[in-house]
């Protein structure tokens, strides 16, 4: 199996439909912390529900346009990462994140979305790796000042969760900004 230390005891590794029982239960369990911010939280009910949306990101992979990764924490799956949006024709993605709250406060985000950053930008090229978050999530926030973002702007009404209409904070990062690539 192929995965990334974050910690000792923490790994990112690829989040796939096989995983979908185990996905499911997780976002289950974390929907009431993540789903103010996080759409799929609302969208992931069941195992069948879980393997739809894990392999809607197997066939983005396919196609070379979003990705989506698991952190398993001593072995159980606490969160994740993602390419929401990945075009490399273009040189843009957008990187996505959760976490339960029992594995907050570590670093691990802020770990893995790094590791993600490099690969985008020193193995893939990208230009432009983009980060959207409520105006309302601290800690989103905090993480994307953490990676040295730049706050571009706020989309307002950009996206619905459960219902409602959000406004959404884009940060950004340039490859000729980000650390591994100067």
């Amino acid at each position: 199996m192929l995965s990334l230390r974050l910690t000792d005891d923490a790994e990112l590794r690829a989040l796939e439909p096989w995983n979908a029982e185990e996905f499911a239960a997780h976002i289950n369990h974390v929907r009431e912390y993540i789903g103010p911010w996080i759409g799929m939280s609302h969208v992931v009910t069941d195992t069948e529900s879980g393997r739809a949306v894990l392999q809607r990101y197997i066939d983005k992979l396919a196609r070379d346009e979003g990705r989506i990764y698991g952190i398993w924490v001593a072995g159980k799956l606490m969160g994740g990462t993602l390419f929401r949006t990945f075009d490399a024709s273009n040189g843009t993605c957008e990187i996505g994140v959760w976490l339960d709250p029992d594995a907050a406060g570590h670093g691990l985000i802020t770990r893995a979305a790094r590791h993600m950053i490099d690969w985008a930008v020193c193995v893939r090229g990208m230009s432009r790796v983009e980060w959207r978050c409520s105006p309302e999530n601290e800690r989103s926030i905090a993480v994307a000042q953490r990676l040295g973002m730049t706050l571009e702007g706020v989309l307002r009404s950009e996206y619905p969760i459960n219902g409602t209409r959000q406004d959404a904070q884009v940060w950004s990062v340039l490859a000729s900004e980000w650390p591994s690539r100067k």
